[in-house]
């Protein structure tokens, strides 16, 4: 996707929103039950508007000339991104798909697990997300477009925790990219 000419610059500015809003360093319990001594609460970031156009044009950065059917991923994390994405392609003139995968199927309507455009099978898509630990939310979205015979090409998220996701990705042969390392956190100004 041509969006790249400032990549260098919006990752510097996008990091900074993230560690100066949403990096803890502070004792907390992860979705996966874990314990941590820091937290990165990143939706503090991407459900703002700054966070939400810098992350969608980083992403889009990283994901570079490589069109897919579509781009999406879990919810609650790739939500406020999607909608970010979706805006710049279509300002761009990309036709590009977004789509959410839900925790579980909607109870009633459609009971679809897979919210937004239809997708066919053997649709191209790349799947996205804000923060990566263990993988788990990824590798469930990958399992369930499965069912549908869809593959991701491969996954993108802001930042990787450094916890098993790449490797659990991996197993589903699936290549994950991200934006940020957590150790970039750490370091000092």
């Amino acid at each position: 996707m041509p969006m790249h000419e400032f990549s260098d610059q919006v990752r510097a500015r996008l990091f900074t929103l993230l560690k100066e809003n949403a990096f803890f360093r502070e004792r907390i319990i992860l979705s996966s039950g874990k314990e941590s001594d820091y937290y990165l609460d990143a939706r503090r970031v991407t459900l703002s508007s700054p966070g939400a156009y810098l992350g969608a044009r980083v992403i889009l950065d990283v994901i570079g000339d490589q069109i897919p059917d579509a781009i999406g991923g879990p919810t609650l994390g790739a939500d406020p991104l999607l909608g970010a994405i979706g805006v710049l392609c279509h300002q761009a003139g990309i036709p590009l798909k977004t789509f959410i995968i839900r925790k579980a199927p909607k109870a009633h309507g459609k009971r679809q697990q897979i919210e937004g455009p239809p997708l066919k099978a053997g649709s191209r898509v790349i799947l996205i997300d804000d923060v990566a630990t263990t993988g788990k939310a990824l590798v469930e979205t990958i399992d369930i477009l499965a069912r549908e015979k869809i593959t991701p090409l491969k996954a993108v998220c802001l930042v990787d925790r450094g916890e098993g996701a790449r490797e659990a990705l991996a197993a589903k042969g699936c290549e994950l990219v991200a934006v940020y390392d957590i150790a970039e956190f750490f370091k000092k100004d």
